[in-house]
């Protein structure tokens, strides 16, 4: 019979596979979206939202609701982690339902300029809120567990994280003031910035979820046993 050297509690080890599906999703999005065309036509989008016009609307509507529902799923400490959670999946279905303005006038309509002002309310509170998932809600330790060493660095990664989208955030609304037009390797400025957003965000998940810089399980105590007399 094969014996495990600790228990583990299959709700904990589902809990965290969780933060992990939505790390890993936000992580490998932009990419997913991009390559096809970099090896087909390189005909890149402006950004991520406008790949909804393209035939990798599937792939970006779905990733958007898959992290939605795990969004859902996931629960913290308190009341605060489970509003912020239940509020940023609601951003992200609205993200995905409601798509922003597309370029080509031939596929524009009354509806879109409403519809694409939508678009980018629900983008900005999703990135707000996920900012303030780093910022804040993720760094808090509970009151009956010690601060490990790795506990430390999670938060100063939580926390850079945090910064990586707020700034990401503020060059893409400077972009779009500015009306700003430059390329990166091909790709545009709005699309380079929702990536940054996204692998800050996914990072900071997949640390959450015990992928990188887990706390070292604590051997359990021996048993005294008292000497003989």
């Amino acid at each position: 019979m094969k014996v495990a050297p600790f228990a583990k509690d299959p709700t904990v080890l589902t809990y965290l596979a969780l933060r992990k599906a939505v790390g890993a999703i936000a992580v490998v999005l932009p990419f997913a979206l991009a390559l096809p065309w970099w090896f087909h036509s390189h005909q890149f989008q402006g950004s991520i939202s406008l790949y909804y016009y393209t035939g990798m609307r599937n792939l970006f509507v779905g990733s958007l609701c898959g992290i939605a529902m795990f969004l859902l799923s996931c629960r913290g400490f308190d009341w605060k982690d489970e509003v912020a959670g239940v509020f940023a999946a609601l951003c992200a279905i609205g993200v995905a339902f409601f798509p922003t303005t597309p370029v080509d006038p031939s596929l524009a309509s009354p509806v879109h300029d409403p519809v694409g002002t939508a678009h980018y309310v629900f983008a900005g509170l999703l990135f707000a809120t996920l900012a303030c998932f780093c910022l804040f809600l993720f760094r808090t330790t509970a009151a009956d567990k010690e601060l490990t060493v790795q506990k430390l660095q999670r938060n100063r990664i939580y926390s850079a994280c945090g910064i990586v989208i707020i700034a990401s955030m503020l060059a893409i609304a400077i972009t779009k003031l500015l009306r700003l037009e430059y390329s990166i390797f091909g790709f545009g400025p709005v699309f380079c910035f929702e990536t940054t957003s996204l692998l800050a965000f996914g990072f900071a998940w997949l640390i959450k979820g015990e992928t990188f810089l887990k706390d070292r399980p604590t051997q359990p105590a021996a048993p005294q046993i008292p000497p003989l007399r």
